[in-house]
C-alpha cells in the first residue's frame, strides 16, 4: 500500500476505477457500509494506500472546536466520500467541502452508489481558509 501515484489526476481515475468496478459487480441497493468495505478491499488489490474513517480536527483561531470523519482518505491527498442515496445533494457537496477546508486537502470525490448508474462527484476546493 505504499505506492504513490504520480498526478492527482492519475489517482482520481484509479479511484473512480475501483468505484466502477465495485458498482459493476455488486450493483446497487446495499447499504453505504458494503461500498464502503468494497472500496477498501479494492485500495488493498491494487496497493493504493489509503485510511478508513480517520479523524481531522475543526479548529477556530487556534481552538479546537470539533471534528470530522470522512469515509476515506486515499495517499493522504484525496478524501473519498460514500454515499447509497437516490441522488448527491447540495448537503452531500457542502460536506465534503468543509472536509477539505478543515483538512487542507484540494480534492473530493462523492461516489452515489445508490442508483443502477454509478454517480460522481468531484469536489475542489478553490480557497483555503485562513485559521
Amino acid at each position: 500500500m505504499e505506492q504513490q501515484r504520480n498526478s492527482i489526476d492519475d489517482l482520481t481515475h484509479n479511484v473512480i476505477n475501483c468505484a466502477m468496478e465495485i458498482s459493476n459487480t455488486v450493483g446497487s441497493g446495499f447499504k453505504e457500509k458494503v461500498y464502503d468495505k468494497s472500496m477498501q478491499v479494492e485500495f488493498e488489490l491494487r496497493k493504493i494506500a489509503y485510511s478508513s474513517q480517520q479523524t481531522f480536527e475543526v479548529n477556530y483561531k487556534g481552538h479546537l472546536v470539533g471534528n470530522f470523519v470522512p469515509d476515506l482518505v486515499v495517499e493522504n491527498r484525496l478524501i473519498v466520500e460514500l454515499k447509497a442515496t437516490d441522488s448527491i445533494s447540495n448537503q452531500d457537496l457542502a460536506q465534503v467541502l468543509n472536509y477539505l477546508k478543515a483538512s487542507e486537502y484540494k480534492l473530493g470525490l462523492i461516489l452515489n452508489f445508490g442508483k443502477p448508474k454509478l454517480q460522481i462527484k468531484r469536489v475542489i476546493l478553490n480557497k483555503v481558509p485562513k485559521q
